[in-house]
Order: C-alpha cells, then structure tokens, then sequence
C-alpha cells in the first residue's frame, strides 16, 4: 500500500500544474515548496467567482466549488468557513504535510490560497462527486451501483484510512469519516477527502459540524462522551460507512424503520437473523455470503468499547481473506440519539466496559496508540 511512486511533485507536472517557491518574507521564514500557491484572483475566475451553479459541496469545513484553471485543469477548490486555532507558519508547514501525502485512495491536494482572510485549498477534482450523491442524492436514479462496485468503495475507503493510520509516519486520525468525504472518481473508486483537515482546525469542529449535520450515526461513544481519539473511532465510522453501502440508507436519518437509527436496526436484525432484510433493494443480484460478511465486519467496527474494534489493516483482512468471523465475541454496538445519551441498548454493556475485553480469535487483541493533537 505504500505508493513512493506516486510522489506528490510528479503527479502535479504531469497535470501541468508550476510548483513554485513560497516567498518567506510573508509567512514567517516558512517555505512551501511542492505546493502551488494560487491568487485569491485565480480561484474566484475559475469558479466563475464563486458561483452557485458550480457549487459542489458543503460541509463542516466549508463549501467546495468547481473550478477550471487556466491550464484547462478541473478542480475542486473550497473555501474554508473555520477559523484555523495555528498561526500562519504553523498552517503552511500543515499544507507541506498534506501534499506529501499521496495514495491511490487519498484526494490529491493541489494548491492553496492564503490571502487576508481567505483560506482556500484546491483539491484534484473526481467526476463522480461523493459516495453520500451516489447513494442518497437526488440523482440516485440514474446511478446503479452494483455490488462489485460497492464492495471496491468499502475496500479502497479501508485502504486508504490503513495507509492514514498504520503506514504514514506520523499517523494520521481522520475523525469524520462519512460518505460525503468519500470521493468517487470516474470509474467510482474511492478517495477519502478531507484527510488532513483535522489537523489544522480546533478539536470541536469536526464534532460540532457533524451535530449540526445530523450525522450523529458516526461518532463513536467514546469521542463523544469522553473525547477520546484514537484511529478506533474511524474504525467506528467506517463500520457505518459500510452499512450505508450496504443498504443504500444514510445513518444520520433516524426514519429508517421507524425512528430507529441505521446502527440500530442493523443490530436488531441481527439478532433476529434476518440481515439479509438491511440489504438496499435496489441492488439487484448479489452474493449473499459476501455480502452478509462485510454486514458482520461493520458490527465488529461498531461495537462500544473501543478496544473489541479491529485495526483497520485487520479490517481489510476480515474483508478479503478467507476468516472466519467468531461471532460469540461480538458485542452490542454503542450508538446515540439526538440526545447525546448512549441507547437503551447499550445498558446492557455497563460492565463489559470497565472489563478486560477479547477480541475476535482471527484477529488479536490490539489498542491503537494514536493519540489526538
């Protein structure tokens, strides 16, 4: 999964984008030298000055707009909405370490802009917009996503948070993954979005705009409660990632059979025996082993205590290799009502909590050592 050869200098002067030298009289003795600096003036005529009509996206960061360089280049340029907590010196060395960040799965970072109090980054831009537009947005008819093709977006999302996670030195804890971060280029692969932005931002942003956005579904209890960040909680998130996937239902909406949310339906049927009945019925022909599997996996990622989550490496292994799953070891999940407070299911779990847990046989016991920043 280690991708040198896909350097970040190489892929640029392929898109016909200059690197340039950032000048250090203006940021402090700060250099940024893989990474193109645009003009505030650049960026407003390749979106056509911020139009609406080429307005892409939104979130907890801020809005993404389309854009068409001079060079001819499509973009994804957004402008950030949040006050970033680091001097200047501290957010241009963040943007260094972001743009050496490169793999298949990961959105390149093109650019940025840094211009009073404009702060603009400019990602590569993917035809087929987020995995949350494929799945639940208005133009859902006219995408079908089969199976394969849903099962290569679990798997290159799980690839992309390994290489976050357990192979870039230092780590890197996403904290909001969710199908709008999950970027699908023409051929619905999947880029994670976003990757880096947790770094630049205060602690509450991610938190609070995820609130706002009612996409509570995601967070892990522990992050919520007790703020506590590990690469667990992305586990936590992906393992809903994947039931989104599945069943072509979004977790922050508490409609879905009844007011029950998505994680919380998905336990009941287990239970009962019936996973089949989460699977989207707009899918068509499917296999059901597979299928049921990657249903089991997202249970094992979502369950309360942290510490019974696999790795994300150990994740992709449950995916793709031959393991048998040990389900007696599998726990309630721990998930929240609007209320903030854990379910009326996860009563049940208050004294597995403070006990010694025991992971899966297939896959040892392991605590993450990521710490927040």
């Amino acid at each position: 999964m280690n991708c040198g050869c896909f350097g970040a200098s190489t892929q640029r002067q392929k898109r016909g984008v200059d690197l340039v030298h950032q000048d250090t009289r203006d940021t402090g003795g700060c250099s940024t030298t893989k990474t193109k600096k645009f003009s505030y003036s650049e960026l407003r005529k390749a979106t056509n000055n911020f139009h609406q009509r080429n307005k892409i996206g939104r979130g907890g960061f801020g809005t993404v707009y389309k854009g068409t360089l001079k060079s001819g280049i499509e973009v994804a340029v957004k402008t950030l909405s949040a006050e970033s907590s680091q001097g200047l010196r501290e957010f241009l060395t963040e943007i260094e370490t972001i743009s050496d960040v490169t793999h298949p799965n990961l959105v390149e970072l093109i650019g940025y802009c840094l211009e009073g109090n404009n702060r603009i980054l400019v990602y590569e831009y993917l035809e087929n917009r987020s995995l949350d537009q494929a799945l639940f947005g208005s133009s859902t008819r006219n995408v079908k996503l089969e199976w394969d093709t849903r099962a290569t977006i679990c798997l290159g999302t799980a690839t992309g948070l390994a290489y976050l996670h357990e192979e870039l030195v230092p780590h890197i804890v996403h904290r909001d993954i969710k199908a709008s971060n999950i970027l699908l280029d023409k051929d619905y692969k999947p880029k994670i979005g976003d990757f880096g932005l947790a770094k630049l931002f205060p602690d509450n942003i991610t938190h609070i705009t995820t609130q706002i956005k009612g996409t509570t579904g995601y967070l892990a209890p522990e992050y919520v409660l007790g703020r506590q960040l590990t690469s667990k909680a992305d586990v936590y998130s992906f393992g809903v990632l994947i039931l989104e996937t599945v069943s072509g239902r979004s977790s922050g909406s508490g409609t879905w059979q009844g007011q029950k949310l998505l994680l919380e339906s998905a336990w009941q049927l287990y239970e009962e025996e019936k996973l089949l009945e989460l699977v989207d019925p707009e899918l068509g022909d499917f296999p059901e082993k597979e299928v049921l599997k990657y249903i089991k996996v997202a249970l094992f990622c979502t369950q309360e205590n942290a510490n019974r989550r696999p790795m994300i490496s150990q994740v992709l292994d449950m995916l793709t290799k031959n393991i048998k799953l040990n389900e007696k070891e599998l726990t309630p999940p721990g998930f929240f009502q609007d209320s903030g407070s854990l379910s009326s299911t996860q009563s049940k779990l208050k004294s597995s909590e403070s006990s010694t847990s025991h992971q899966m046989s297939s896959v040892p016991l392991t605590i993450t050592q990521v710490t927040p920043r």
